[in-house]
């Protein structure tokens, strides 16, 4: 399950609090592309929209460039939106969490699996800028940690 792309920011700004796969529509050159590694999920957020048949996800502000072998692309736009294939009951129950306040769906990373292209999104709060600088000074500490213990390794 080679990782195509990860959103690092997520789990800096996002408490994340349930993970779920969803399959991705993409056009040929794009799945090419992004099995290719060119994919960029920084800024991209999921979106839940009225359809035909019940609400639907869409992948909205994720960067897929243009397959370098495919020709010329005239009208191909990189951050076109993208639906996202789940199940009618995962969607109803992530329309329940999403209208509590504060939550959001947020992408985590693509992936393949198999020969699909599989995105993961969790369902998030927004984390306050005192969480942040909490969540920095964790990681701060953990690294010193680490290095004081490769130390004494050593000796």
């Amino acid at each position: 399950m080679p990782t195509l792309a990860n959103n690092r920011r997520a789990s800096f700004d996002y408490d994340l609090l349930e993970n779920y796969e969803a399959g991705l529509i993409l056009l040929g050159h794009e799945a090419k592309s992004a099995k290719a590694g060119h994919v960029n999920l920084s800024g991209a957020y999921v979106s839940m929209r009225a359809g035909q048949n019940g609400p639907e996800l869409w992948l909205i502000n994720a960067h897929i460039s243009p397959y370098r072998f495919a020709g010329k692309l005239p009208d191909y736009d990189p951050v076109r939106e993208r639906k996202l294939l789940l199940k009618k009951n995962e969607i109803a129950h992530l329309s329940g969490k999403t209208q509590e306040k504060g939550l959001t769906l947020v992408p985590v990373k693509m992936y393949t699996k198999r020969s699909f292209v599989k995105l993961e999104f969790a369902l998030g709060r927004g984390k306050k800028k005192y969480d942040k600088r909490e969540s920095i000074k964790k990681r701060e500490v953990e690294r010193q940690i680490r290095t004081l213990t490769k130390r004494q390794n050593v000796r």
